[in-house]
């Protein structure tokens, strides 16, 4: 299906419906449904539409330095205005708060019953992808040094994530600590979430070694700690994040010499992994995830 006049520039899953949001240079932000049905449900004409989010009945999409947010049963957005532009959007689980990343920091934008309150989080740099963690108690953004940085939302405490050779740029939360698992380094490299903490003063687990080839993109889901990791070879690993490299990986894909860009796995065992070459190889996993 032609979706875009042009470059898909992102996408979010809306969650069990299916469908997804995407952003292009058309400058149009489209919600395509499982059976192929496309709805259009904004255009900005000229402008790129640089990042798009998807929550509980919730639509969000960035253009330059503005935030859109709609509800998925009206066509009127709320706008958000940021320092620069907007490298980054996610919903928190519940769709009650709409993390932004920019230069300087993220913005958490909070429903309340009449209007969006906005929280500040600063931090020095550009700030590219967010997430919320599943318990909705930190956010995390990718930044433009080798490093994630990181907030306890209580007390806005920070949390920087270093040590990476190259810039991180797949992460996903993993795992019933939960782990946020990311690229960058020769193996999956993954933060524990499990104490009041987070990962401040511990050093991360590990998992997924890919020898002489960096970790290009990561995936798993919530609950379980299974981490699959795709690299600059091509080939994609399944491991289990560890301190001490004791367990055992397992070769999801062997190498094809074109670097993994993307993967993505969902409840039911399905793994979709995309190359550079715009392929997108998916398999069903024995016995789904357990």
């Amino acid at each position: 299906m032609e979706a875009h006049r042009g470059a898909v520039l992102c996408l979010a899953a809306e969650g069990q419906s299916g469908a997804i949001v995407t952003g292009g240079d058309d400058g149009r932000f489209l919600r395509l449904s499982p059976d192929g049905s496309l709805k259009e449900i904004a255009s900005f004409g000229t402008r790129l539409v640089d990042c798009v989010a998807a929550g509980p009945g919730l639509y969000a999409c960035s253009s330059s330095r503005t935030a859109h947010v709609w509800r998925s049963d009206e066509t009127t957005s709320k706008t958000f205005e940021h320092p620069s532009t907007v490298g980054g959007l996610a919903f928190d689980t519940k769709g009650r708060r709409l993390a932004v990343a920019h230069y300087g920091g993220a913005t958490v934008w909070e429903r309340g019953e009449r209007r969006w309150k906005a929280t500040k989080l600063v931090w020095k740099g550009s700030h590219g992808a967010v997430t919320f963690s599943p318990d909705g108690k930190y956010v995390a953004t990718s930044t433009q040094e080798n490093a994630l940085h990181g907030w306890r939302l209580r007390d806005k405490a920070d949390m920087r994530m270093s040590g990476y050779p190259t810039k991180v740029k797949s992460f996903a939360w993993v795992g019933t600590a939960p782990f946020l698992a990311t690229s960058g380094a020769d193996e999956a490299v993954c933060w524990p979430f499990d104490t009041k903490d987070g990962p401040m003063g511990r050093p991360p687990q590990s998992c997924a070694y890919g020898g002489k080839q960096l970790c290009t993109a990561v995936s798993g889901l919530v609950g379980l700690d299974g981490v699959f990791a795709g690299f600059a070879d091509g080939c994609v690993l399944a491991g289990r994040p560890s301190n001490d490299g004791s367990m055992e990986d397992m070769v999801i894909k062997g190498s094809s010499g074109t670097p993994v860009s993307a993967l993505a796995i969902t409840p039911d065992g399905w793994l979709f992994v995309g190359d550079e070459a715009g392929r997108i190889l998916w398999v069903r996993l024995d016995g789904g995830v357990e």
